[in-house]
């Protein structure tokens, strides 16, 4: 059986997709450096190399020996807030990361590329982006998986490897299985707002208060993380037997404002959330929604209904599991 290989597979996302082909019986290694992904999240039944993608000798070395078919990339540092503070390290990781993965991909005939990408590549403020709208991104973060999908594109062209861009719009919820789930605390607001849910006197931070929106929050559209990753899979299997490359839009096509968000969240806990608001953040986006049609005809799938309840009972599940266990 041919092996895949899953860069940041002990992270929050690349865990799930670690999960669907472990169940799907498939041979899986993981690498990772454990940055921003966990020791806790790493399969049992995969082989796990602590290697950082930024080491091609290392990376190399594990590629030559295991003779992958495919590799799903999605090792990356992830903060739109540090980005703008570290800009040298979002480029190392995100762009100089992905270029040593493209050339281990040509240098030992892996077949195909999933690549974590991100819908913070377009220019702000359009109000739904298909895989043609403009590319302009805000802030670092954008702007390193800008450069990195122009890598792809330009380094894998004219080679027989396909790949398949996929711009993730926000993730967010945990598992199906209930196993797995999102344990980084950072500037994401389904885990913030999970993380306040536990608590007797429940409190948020929302980033700016006058943007061009309905509620004068941030507009997202929010995705489950068990159908990213299941859109992983899908893709595989589309590009594998159609042998051809593709841009996706992985979205759920359905503006959520902060506001909204925190709203399902008191809902489902019967309290209050006391909502405190920052000035804006650099960086992000006023509003994003993604226009799916693309996906939907590509893999022949389509959301779920009532998606926002479904990915909040999943995060506040999760949250209570692990407030045990750390």
């Amino acid at each position: 059986m041919k092996k895949i290989l899953v860069t940041g597979g002990a992270g929050y996302i690349g865990s799930h997709i670690v999960e669907q082909l472990v169940k799907l019986k498939k041979k899986v290694i993981i690498i990772d450096n454990l940055s921003t992904g966990h020791k806790k999240l790493i399969n049992k039944k995969a082989l796990f190399f602590n290697c950082d993608i930024k080491n091609f000798k290392k990376l190399n070395k594990i590629i030559s020996k295991y003779h992958f078919d495919s590799i799903f990339h999605l090792a990356a540092c992830l903060s739109v807030e540090e980005a703008e503070k570290k800009p040298t390290k979002y480029y190392n990781n995100n762009v100089i990361g992905t270029k040593n993965i493209i050339n281990v991909c040509k240098k030992n005939q892996i077949k195909n590329l999933i690549f974590s990408s991100s819908c913070a590549v377009y220019k702000d403020k359009i109000q739904q982006v298909n895989e043609k709208s403009k590319l302009k991104p805000k802030g670092i973060y954008g702007n390193s998986k800008f450069l990195a999908e122009k890598l792809i594109i330009k380094e894998l062209h004219k080679t027989k490897i396909k790949y398949a861009i996929l711009r993730y719009f926000n993730v967010a919820g945990a598992s199906e299985s209930g196993k797995i789930g999102q344990i980084t605390r950072g500037d994401q607001l389904f885990k913030n707002l999970s993380l306040a849910s536990i608590k007797k006197k429940p409190k948020i931070y929302i980033y700016g208060n006058n943007y061009k929106t309905k509620d004068k929050t941030c507009v997202r559209d929010y995705i489950h993380v068990s159908d990213i990753a299941k859109i992983h899979l899908l893709t595989l299997s589309r590009i594998k037997k159609l042998k051809k490359s593709i841009i996706l839009n992985c979205g759920y096509g359905k503006g959520v404002s902060v506001l909204e968000a925190v709203n399902e969240f008191q809902n489902q806990i019967k309290k209050n959330i006391l909502v405190k608001y920052k000035k804006r953040r650099k960086g992000d986006m006023e509003k994003i929604i993604s226009n799916n049609s693309r996906i939907k005809n590509f893999l022949k799938w389509s959301p779920p209904k009532n998606p926002l309840r479904l990915i909040v009972k999943s995060c506040i599940n999760w949250e209570k599991k692990i407030s045990k266990q750390y």
